[in-house]
């Protein structure tokens, strides 16, 4: 579904992305971890050309990153992106925010769209707040919105880019829980995040970044018993310390 080959990225002199390879099969959930600064979150936001790569290829679904225009408009609504600050249009209720893509984007009748969007809104857990605005909702609320958002336009693919690391605590779980829940029902999904425990019961895969680099690609299990780099157990060391 996602393949990257020797992609690089280049912020003026900082090499922030470093020959970056990898392939992510339909339907895996993938966790990148890694301190800050080592590229995590540049890797999410290339897929979807947020961020634009200085070489390397990246493709979804068997098609090149387009440049612009209509085609990335197109890609954009194939992959849902979830980030840290919520992005809700303050001045539209919640269940306008969650219909506006399908109806300009993808053309579905207001009807449809509407039906979609409070089916969505009740999967996330808050069916009842369709009606107010993003401001009267907590933040662990408006998170929940902005997946059911990204959900609305049938991604083939969900990135988060450390999803909850605005929230207060107590909210944490209500927003990891609905992404869990999308990982059972086989969305392919990429997810940088802090959220340890989340990541080794929900992750098929984890990536573990430093210095613009893939340094460990593995499973949770072996990730999180015997890291096979210093790095890694270097970074688990000072998290898990917590």
């Amino acid at each position: 579904m996602i393949r990257m080959s020797g992609v690089n990225k280049y912020f003026d002199d900082y090499h922030a992305l470093r020959d970056i390879t990898l392939e992510i099969p339909r339907g895996q959930v993938v966790v990148v971890l890694g301190p800050s600064g080592s590229g995590k979150s540049t890797l999410c936001r290339t897929l979807n050309r947020l961020e634009t790569i200085d070489g390397g290829v990246i493709e979804i679904d068997g098609v090149p990153l387009p440049e612009e225009g209509k085609e990335l408009a197109s890609l954009r609504a194939n992959v849902g992106m979830v980030f840290q600050s919520f992005n809700l249009f303050p001045h539209l209720t919640i269940r306008d925010n969650v219909t506006l893509g399908p109806i300009k984007v993808r053309r579905q009748s207001k009807e449809e769209a509407q039906k979609k969007a409070l089916a969505l809104l009740d999967r996330v857990g808050i069916a009842n707040q369709a009606d107010k605005y993003p401001a009267q909702l907590s933040g662990g609320q408006q998170q929940r919105v902005a997946i059911a958002r990204a959900l609305a336009m049938d991604p083939k693919i969900m990135l988060f880019d450390e999803p909850t690391s605005a929230l207060d605590p107590e909210m944490v779980n209500e927003v990891l829980d609905v992404m869990a829940s999308l990982a059972e029902d086989g969305m392919t999904m990429v997810c940088v995040t802090h959220e340890m425990g989340f990541a080794r019961r929900v992750a098929d895969r984890i990536l573990f970044m430093a210095d613009g680099s893939v340094v460990e690609d593995t499973n949770p299990d072996d990730f999180f018993t015997h890291p096979s780099s210093e790095r890694a157990r270097d970074f688990l060391d000072k998290i898990l310390a917590h």
